[in-house]
Protein backbone atom coordinates (compact mmCIF):
# COMPACT_ATOMS: atom_id res chain seq x y z
CA UNK A 1 0.00 0.00 0.00
CA UNK A 2 1.42 3.05 -1.01
CA UNK A 3 1.34 6.10 1.56
CA UNK A 4 2.38 10.07 2.03
CA UNK A 5 5.21 10.14 4.24
CA UNK A 6 4.36 10.16 8.42
CA UNK A 7 5.52 13.22 9.72
CA UNK A 8 7.29 12.12 13.35
CA UNK A 9 7.86 15.63 15.35
CA UNK A 10 10.24 14.83 17.57
CA UNK A 11 11.29 11.63 15.79
CA UNK A 12 15.26 12.49 16.25
CA UNK A 13 14.55 11.53 20.06
CA UNK A 14 15.18 7.86 21.54
CA UNK A 15 11.23 7.06 21.40
CA UNK A 16 10.79 8.17 17.54
CA UNK A 17 13.85 6.49 16.87
CA UNK A 18 12.55 3.43 18.24
CA UNK A 19 9.02 3.40 16.38
CA UNK A 20 10.49 4.30 13.22
CA UNK A 21 12.52 1.36 13.91
CA UNK A 22 9.32 -0.75 14.41
CA UNK A 23 7.16 0.37 11.48
CA UNK A 24 10.44 0.10 9.27
CA UNK A 25 10.92 -3.67 10.40
CA UNK A 26 6.93 -4.00 9.24
CA UNK A 27 6.88 -1.99 6.55
CA UNK A 28 10.17 -0.97 5.10
CA UNK A 29 8.87 1.10 1.88
CA UNK A 30 7.01 3.43 3.80
CA UNK A 31 8.44 6.91 4.24
CA UNK A 32 9.04 9.22 6.58
CA UNK A 33 9.57 13.06 7.62
CA UNK A 34 11.74 13.47 10.58
CA UNK A 35 10.63 17.14 11.88
CA UNK A 36 12.84 19.07 14.80
CA UNK A 37 14.52 22.49 14.71
CA UNK A 38 17.62 21.35 14.06
CA UNK A 39 18.03 20.56 10.68
CA UNK A 40 21.09 19.06 10.86
CA UNK A 41 20.19 16.52 13.85
CA UNK A 42 16.54 15.66 12.07
CA UNK A 43 19.00 14.88 8.80
CA UNK A 44 21.29 12.49 10.62
CA UNK A 45 18.47 10.81 12.36
CA UNK A 46 16.56 10.72 8.68
CA UNK A 47 19.84 8.86 7.24
CA UNK A 48 20.01 6.30 10.15
CA UNK A 49 16.41 5.72 9.39
CA UNK A 50 16.20 4.98 6.06
CA UNK A 51 13.77 6.26 3.61
CA UNK A 52 13.36 8.75 5.79
CA UNK A 53 13.83 12.79 5.12
CA UNK A 54 15.21 15.40 8.16
CA UNK A 55 12.83 18.73 7.94
CA UNK A 56 12.56 21.72 9.50
CA UNK A 57 9.55 22.67 11.46
CA UNK A 58 7.85 26.27 12.11
CA UNK A 59 5.40 25.40 14.92
CA UNK A 60 4.14 28.83 14.73
CA UNK A 61 3.32 28.41 11.50
CA UNK A 62 -0.08 26.88 10.26
CA UNK A 63 1.43 24.62 7.95
CA UNK A 64 4.48 23.90 10.13
CA UNK A 65 6.89 25.12 7.42
CA UNK A 66 5.89 22.42 5.09
CA UNK A 67 4.08 24.22 2.61
CA UNK A 68 1.92 21.69 0.26
CA UNK A 69 3.87 18.52 0.89
CA UNK A 70 1.46 16.25 1.49
CA UNK A 71 1.49 14.46 4.66
CA UNK A 72 -0.70 10.90 5.53
CA UNK A 73 -0.24 10.80 9.43
CA UNK A 74 1.31 13.16 12.36
CA UNK A 75 3.37 11.29 15.56
CA UNK A 76 4.08 13.85 18.04
CA UNK A 77 6.91 12.49 20.74
CA UNK A 78 7.16 15.46 22.91
CA UNK A 79 4.95 17.70 25.01
CA UNK A 80 3.08 19.69 21.87
CA UNK A 81 2.04 22.32 24.42
CA UNK A 82 0.59 24.67 21.05
CA UNK A 83 -1.50 21.89 20.08
CA UNK A 84 0.32 23.04 16.64
CA UNK A 85 0.90 18.86 15.14
CA UNK A 86 -2.87 19.04 16.04
CA UNK A 87 -4.23 21.98 14.22
CA UNK A 88 -2.17 20.80 11.45
CA UNK A 89 -3.39 17.12 11.59
CA UNK A 90 -7.12 18.35 11.41
CA UNK A 91 -6.30 20.80 8.86
CA UNK A 92 -5.30 18.26 6.52
CA UNK A 93 -7.67 15.46 8.00
CA UNK A 94 -5.34 12.77 8.79
CA UNK A 95 -4.77 10.69 11.98
CA UNK A 96 -2.69 12.01 14.53
CA UNK A 97 -1.03 10.26 17.51
CA UNK A 98 0.71 12.00 20.44
CA UNK A 99 2.24 10.20 23.42
CA UNK A 100 3.60 12.78 25.81
CA UNK A 101 0.88 14.70 27.78
CA UNK A 102 0.30 14.47 31.23
CA UNK A 103 -3.67 13.17 32.43
CA UNK A 104 -4.47 17.24 33.61
CA UNK A 105 -3.60 18.44 29.87
CA UNK A 106 -5.49 16.53 27.93
CA UNK A 107 -8.47 19.47 27.49
CA UNK A 108 -7.07 21.47 24.84
CA UNK A 109 -7.00 18.37 22.91
CA UNK A 110 -10.44 17.16 23.75
CA UNK A 111 -11.91 20.67 22.63
CA UNK A 112 -9.94 20.54 19.72
CA UNK A 113 -11.57 17.15 18.81
CA UNK A 114 -15.30 18.39 20.29
CA UNK A 115 -15.20 21.53 17.67
CA UNK A 116 -14.29 19.16 14.55
CA UNK A 117 -15.21 16.25 15.23
CA UNK A 118 -15.14 14.94 11.34
CA UNK A 119 -11.60 16.39 10.71
CA UNK A 120 -9.58 13.76 12.04
CA UNK A 121 -9.05 10.35 13.79
CA UNK A 122 -6.92 11.58 17.06
CA UNK A 123 -5.51 8.61 19.33
CA UNK A 124 -4.82 10.13 22.97
CA UNK A 125 -1.59 8.04 23.24
CA UNK A 126 -0.56 9.01 26.61
CA UNK A 127 -1.37 5.18 28.39
CA UNK A 128 1.59 3.77 29.61
CA UNK A 129 3.81 2.16 26.48
CA UNK A 130 1.13 3.82 24.68
CA UNK A 131 -1.36 0.74 25.16
CA UNK A 132 1.26 -2.03 26.50
CA UNK A 133 -0.52 -1.95 29.67
CA UNK A 134 -4.39 -1.35 28.76
CA UNK A 135 -4.08 -3.63 25.69
CA UNK A 136 -2.89 -6.50 27.53
CA UNK A 137 -5.29 -6.18 30.93
CA UNK A 138 -8.10 -5.81 28.70
CA UNK A 139 -6.78 -9.24 27.33
CA UNK A 140 -6.52 -10.27 30.38
CA UNK A 141 -9.89 -9.34 31.90
CA UNK A 142 -11.61 -11.48 29.79
CA UNK A 143 -10.98 -14.22 32.11
CA UNK A 144 -13.42 -12.85 34.56
CA UNK A 145 -17.37 -12.50 34.59
CA UNK A 146 -16.90 -9.16 37.17
CA UNK A 147 -13.30 -7.10 37.80
CA UNK A 148 -12.84 -5.17 40.76
CA UNK A 149 -9.86 -4.31 41.71
CA UNK A 150 -6.88 -3.56 39.05
CA UNK A 151 -3.37 -2.60 40.18
CA UNK A 152 -1.09 -1.61 37.74
CA UNK A 153 2.72 -1.90 38.80
CA UNK A 154 5.44 0.06 36.33
CA UNK A 155 9.24 -0.92 37.17
CA UNK A 156 12.15 0.84 35.00
CA UNK A 157 15.08 0.49 34.73
CA UNK A 158 17.47 3.21 36.75
CA UNK A 159 19.34 2.85 33.04
CA UNK A 160 16.71 3.12 30.63
CA UNK A 161 16.62 6.83 30.33
CA UNK A 162 14.65 7.10 27.01
CA UNK A 163 16.44 10.44 26.26
CA UNK A 164 17.05 14.11 27.39
CA UNK A 165 13.42 14.80 25.75
CA UNK A 166 11.69 11.59 27.74
CA UNK A 167 13.53 12.82 31.51
CA UNK A 168 12.24 16.47 30.43
CA UNK A 169 8.49 15.32 30.19
CA UNK A 170 8.49 12.82 33.41
CA UNK A 171 10.07 16.22 35.31
CA UNK A 172 6.93 18.35 33.92
CA UNK A 173 4.46 15.70 35.15
CA UNK A 174 6.23 15.77 38.49
CA UNK A 175 6.30 19.22 38.97
CA UNK A 176 2.79 19.91 37.81
CA UNK A 177 1.08 16.87 39.05
CA UNK A 178 2.08 15.28 42.57
CA UNK A 179 -0.89 13.91 43.23
CA UNK A 180 -1.98 10.36 42.21
CA UNK A 181 -5.88 9.53 40.29
CA UNK A 182 -6.70 6.43 41.63
CA UNK A 183 -10.34 4.86 41.57
CA UNK A 184 -11.56 3.84 45.08
CA UNK A 185 -14.67 2.22 45.78
CA UNK A 186 -16.27 3.64 42.22
CA UNK A 187 -15.07 7.17 43.55
CA UNK A 188 -12.28 9.18 41.25
CA UNK A 189 -9.78 10.49 44.16
CA UNK A 190 -6.34 11.67 44.42
CA UNK A 191 -3.61 9.98 46.30
CA UNK A 192 -1.32 12.34 47.91
CA UNK A 193 1.65 12.15 50.23
CA UNK A 194 2.26 9.09 52.55
CA UNK A 195 -0.49 7.79 50.92
CA UNK A 196 1.24 7.34 47.75
CA UNK A 197 3.79 5.21 48.91
CA UNK A 198 3.64 1.73 48.31
CA UNK A 199 5.85 -0.99 47.61
CA UNK A 200 5.27 -4.18 45.17
CA UNK A 201 7.39 -6.95 44.06
CA UNK A 202 9.06 -7.29 40.54
CA UNK A 203 8.48 -10.10 38.04
CA UNK A 204 11.97 -11.87 40.07
CA UNK A 205 10.02 -11.11 43.40
CA UNK A 206 12.62 -7.94 44.95
CA UNK A 207 10.82 -5.62 46.74
CA UNK A 208 10.37 -2.26 44.69
CA UNK A 209 9.52 1.24 46.38
CA UNK A 210 7.09 3.06 43.99
CA UNK A 211 4.82 5.82 43.96
CA UNK A 212 1.04 6.56 42.92
CA UNK A 213 1.51 7.97 39.25
CA UNK A 214 -1.77 9.65 37.51
CA UNK A 215 -1.26 7.60 34.24
CA UNK A 216 -4.48 7.77 31.59
CA UNK A 217 -4.89 4.17 31.95
CA UNK A 218 -6.39 4.43 35.06
CA UNK A 219 -9.36 5.78 33.58
CA UNK A 220 -9.49 4.05 30.76
CA UNK A 221 -9.32 0.49 32.39
CA UNK A 222 -11.75 1.88 34.82
CA UNK A 223 -14.01 2.80 32.06
CA UNK A 224 -13.23 -0.05 29.88
CA UNK A 225 -14.03 -2.76 32.75
CA UNK A 226 -16.17 -0.69 35.28
CA UNK A 227 -13.72 -2.10 38.23
CA UNK A 228 -14.59 -0.16 41.36
CA UNK A 229 -10.49 -0.03 42.24
CA UNK A 230 -8.16 0.81 39.66
CA UNK A 231 -4.58 2.04 40.81
CA UNK A 232 -1.39 2.55 39.01
CA UNK A 233 2.25 2.44 40.56
CA UNK A 234 5.37 3.52 39.32
CA UNK A 235 9.05 2.56 40.45
CA UNK A 236 12.63 3.37 38.75
CA UNK A 237 15.34 0.73 40.42
CA UNK A 238 16.86 -2.30 38.69
CA UNK A 239 14.84 -4.20 36.76
CA UNK A 240 14.70 -8.51 37.33
CA UNK A 241 16.63 -8.65 34.10
CA UNK A 242 19.71 -6.80 35.29
CA UNK A 243 19.53 -8.02 38.46
CA UNK A 244 20.25 -11.65 36.98
CA UNK A 245 23.42 -10.41 35.30
CA UNK A 246 21.64 -9.87 31.55
CA UNK A 247 20.68 -6.51 30.17
CA UNK A 248 17.87 -3.77 31.36
CA UNK A 249 14.47 -4.72 30.80
CA UNK A 250 11.12 -3.04 31.30
CA UNK A 251 8.41 -4.49 33.48
CA UNK A 252 4.50 -3.63 33.86
CA UNK A 253 2.81 -5.71 36.31
CA UNK A 254 -0.54 -6.37 36.14
CA UNK A 255 -2.70 -7.47 39.04
CA UNK A 256 -6.73 -8.34 38.77
CA UNK A 257 -8.87 -9.51 41.54
CA UNK A 258 -13.04 -10.26 40.64
CA UNK A 259 -15.20 -13.34 39.68
CA UNK A 260 -14.61 -15.74 37.34
CA UNK A 261 -18.04 -17.20 35.43
CA UNK A 262 -18.68 -19.46 37.47
CA UNK A 263 -19.29 -16.97 40.22
CA UNK A 264 -15.97 -18.09 42.36
CA UNK A 265 -13.68 -15.22 43.04
CA UNK A 266 -10.47 -15.02 40.49
CA UNK A 267 -7.08 -13.63 41.54
CA UNK A 268 -4.29 -12.89 38.79
CA UNK A 269 -0.96 -11.26 37.94
CA UNK A 270 0.92 -10.91 35.14
CA UNK A 271 3.62 -9.45 33.95
CA UNK A 272 4.31 -7.20 30.29
CA UNK A 273 8.23 -7.41 30.26
CA UNK A 274 10.62 -6.00 27.05
CA UNK A 275 14.15 -6.63 26.70
CA UNK A 276 14.89 -3.58 25.11
CA UNK A 277 13.47 -1.36 27.72
CA UNK A 278 10.77 1.04 27.15
CA UNK A 279 11.59 3.40 24.69
CA UNK A 280 11.42 -0.15 22.54
CA UNK A 281 8.33 -1.04 24.00
CA UNK A 282 6.54 2.17 23.50
CA UNK A 283 7.96 2.13 19.60
CA UNK A 284 6.00 -1.31 18.91
CA UNK A 285 2.68 0.54 20.13
CA UNK A 286 3.31 3.88 18.19
CA UNK A 287 4.28 1.68 15.03
CA UNK A 288 1.16 -0.41 15.31
CA UNK A 289 -1.08 2.30 16.26
CA UNK A 290 0.21 4.26 12.77
CA UNK A 291 -0.39 0.70 10.57
CA UNK A 292 -4.11 0.55 12.43
CA UNK A 293 -4.74 4.54 11.39
CA UNK A 294 -3.75 4.44 7.77
CA UNK A 295 -4.84 1.04 7.13
CA UNK A 296 -1.13 -0.65 6.72
CA UNK A 297 -2.27 -3.39 8.37
CA UNK A 298 -5.21 -4.22 5.28
CA UNK A 299 -7.63 -3.05 7.07
CA UNK A 300 -9.62 0.04 6.01
CA UNK A 301 -8.49 3.26 7.95
CA UNK A 302 -9.54 4.77 10.96
CA UNK A 303 -12.37 6.89 10.92
CA UNK A 304 -12.63 10.18 12.33
CA UNK A 305 -13.08 9.90 16.15
CA UNK A 306 -11.65 10.27 19.64
CA UNK A 307 -9.38 7.07 20.67
CA UNK A 308 -7.81 5.35 23.27
CA UNK A 309 -4.96 2.98 21.74
CA UNK A 310 -6.54 -0.05 23.47
CA UNK A 311 -9.74 1.12 21.40
CA UNK A 312 -7.73 0.51 17.82
CA UNK A 313 -5.05 -2.65 18.76
CA UNK A 314 -6.04 -5.97 18.64
CA UNK A 315 -4.64 -8.17 21.62
CA UNK A 316 -3.96 -11.10 19.80
CA UNK A 317 -1.54 -9.22 17.15
CA UNK A 318 -0.23 -6.93 19.93
CA UNK A 319 0.84 -9.98 21.90
CA UNK A 320 2.50 -11.63 18.72
CA UNK A 321 4.51 -8.89 17.84
CA UNK A 322 5.71 -8.24 20.95
CA UNK A 323 7.01 -11.86 21.25
CA UNK A 324 8.90 -11.71 17.92
CA UNK A 325 11.06 -8.49 19.95
CA UNK A 326 11.87 -10.71 22.49
CA UNK A 327 9.44 -9.56 24.69
CA UNK A 328 6.68 -11.94 26.94
CA UNK A 329 3.16 -12.46 29.21
CA UNK A 330 4.41 -13.89 32.10
CA UNK A 331 1.82 -15.36 34.78
CA UNK A 332 2.87 -14.78 38.03
CA UNK A 333 2.42 -16.26 41.25
CA UNK A 334 -0.20 -14.34 42.99
CA UNK A 335 1.80 -12.61 46.50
Amino acid sequence: MSVHPILFLGGSGAIGHRSAKALRAAHPDVPLLIGGRDMAKAQQAAEEMGRAQGVVIDPAADDLGLGDRPISAVAVFYMDHSLAGLRFAQQRKVPHLSISSGIFEIAPQIASYIHRPDASSIVLGYEWMVGATTVTALHLAEAFARVRDIRIDALVDEQDGGGPAVAKDFEHLSKMLPAALTRRDGNYIWREGEEQNVSFRAVDGTSMQASGFSSIDVTGLAAATDAPNVQFNLASGVSSSRRAGRPMSTEILIEMVGEDRQGRTLHTRHAVVHPAGAAALTGLSVAMLLERLLGLDGKPPTPAGLYFPYQLLDAGAYLERLSKEGGELLELKVQ
